[in-house]
């Protein structure tokens, strides 16, 4: 995944983005770790207001974005202005 480039997107282009139900994810450590990030990530977002980097994979191509985490579901990543990216199609994150 390092070699993978990631076009960087703004926040609002989300809400036309389709996603695969599938998991872009497949060892449960990698998914464990991932989980904490964005438990992180929603802690920093909601004290701070600390903008982080979600790197995730729609249905055409691998994305970036630059956003702050406001909640997060059992299933969602919640961005400000109701905006989701689900989690299964998280590939990591970073502070």
């Amino acid at each position: 995944m390092e070699t993978t480039q990631y076009q960087l997107i703004d926040k609002e282009a989300v809400a036309n983005l389709h996603f695969p139900e599938n998991d872009v994810l497949t060892s449960a450590e990698s998914k464990a770790e991932r989980a904490n990030d964005l438990k992180t990530a929603m802690t920093l977002g909601n004290l701070e207001h600390t903008k982080i980097r979600i790197y995730f994979e729609d249905d055409t191509s691998f994305k970036v974005v630059d956003t702050t985490v406001w909640g997060i579901t059992d299933k969602r990543v919640i961005l400000k202005q109701g905006l989701v990216i689900p989690i299964n199609r998280v590939h990591k994150v970073k502070f």
